[in-house]
């Protein structure tokens, strides 16, 4: 919770001299009780004292006078809040270690799979763009809000060949967003049509863009992820990483040869443009993953107020204070 006005809480020093006050005054009753009658005679003169109930009246009404004390500082809390919007390219390793078949059928048809139910549950507005990348990297289709075409798109990747441009395909995303902006910018059209044969802007104020980039080993070809990593995050585009398998283990591919996976470059591209580090090793998990990017790229923190509610809190407790004072004593407090 954060406070917009922290001073304010200094009303709060008044209330607790108030409470303290009452139980220096309670224990001054019991003194001067004591003084003119003895304990068994207190006994028999009031048989049916309340004890605690005649001080929880009192606790709920200092409660009530914190509670207000808080609102007067205008209390913020942290709230997830759904983008109306948001831009997600996915990018897939379609390298010849892609054909590992310790996933059924083998690691690309499992990642696909994942893939395509991502972006069935991403919301209808956003716009989805796929770039595949073996030895080099292009763009499959630029983002739309097509959700169908990129599907047809990721069922249509393959056969896996060649080596490992991570560094490639970063670059390639951020040079298709570059373009849609720069497009959107001249007033052209800003992404590819929707089902309905509309157009919707790609990227508007408070419209973010997001890459989920899957791969199963370290870069191989192409140009560096460490400066493709930095160009990432001067283009402010989070790069979150998911690597194939853990960190040493190895798989064989039809042929014989050993493939190892490796996610050093993953992790540390995903570190540096801000966005997460993910690691899978079944199709499951990699499922799982998906969700937890969606969770991620579909939602933001906003600070919400809820001076309104701790009132509230605050009216409840006095009320709840006075209808117990009036059922056990006859009087408001």
């Amino acid at each position: 919770m954060r406070l917009t006005q922290p001073l304010f809480l200094l009303a709060l020093i008044p209330i607790a001299l108030l409470a303290i006050g009452y139980l220096v005054m309670q224990r001054r009753r019991i003194k001067y009780a004591l003084r003119f009658a003895t304990a068994p005679m207190l006994e028999r003169l009031v048989p049916h004292r309340p004890r605690w109930r005649r001080h929880l009246a009192a606790g709920l009404v200092v409660g009530a006078l914190a509670l207000l004390a808080v609102a007067t500082t205008q209390p913020q809390v942290r709230a997830q809040v759904p983008y109306e919007r948001a831009t997600i390219l996915v990018a897939i390793d379609t390298s010849a270690s892609m054909t590992a078949e310790d996933m059924s059928p083998n690691r690309l048809e499992a990642a696909k799979a994942a893939a395509v139910d991502f972006i069935d549950q991403l919301p209808p507005r956003y716009n989805v763009g796929l770039v595949s990348f073996s030895s080099g990297a292009r763009v499959v289709s630029s983002p739309t809000t097509d959700h169908a075409l990129v599907a047809r798109s990721i069922e249509g990747l393959g056969p896996p060949d060649g080596g490992t441009a991570i560094g490639e395909a970063v670059y390639s995303s951020i040079n298709d967003l570059r373009q849609i902006l720069d497009e959107a910018a001249a007033g052209g059209p800003s992404a590819s049509p929707s089902p309905d044969g509309s157009t919707d802007d790609t990227d508007e104020e408070g419209s973010p863009a997001h890459l989920v980039l899957l791969s199963d080993g370290g870069n191989s070809a192409g140009r560096n992820p460490v400066a493709a990593a930095e160009a990432a995050r001067e283009a402010g585009l989070p790069v979150s990483t998911i690597a194939y398998g853990t960190e040493g283990s190895s798989a064989a591919l039809p042929g014989g040869q050993s493939v190892e996976v490796r996610e050093d470059t993953l992790r540390e591209l995903a570190d540096t443009t801000g966005g997460q580090f993910y690691r899978a090793s079944s199709a499951d998990e990699l499922r799982e993953v998906y969700d937890d990017i969606g969770t991620l790229v579909g939602y933001h923190v906003e600070h919400r107020e809820i001076t309104v509610w701790v009132v509230i809190g605050a009216m409840v407790l006095a009320f709840a204070a006075a209808a117990l004072s009036l059922r056990w004593f006859a009087r408001l407090i």
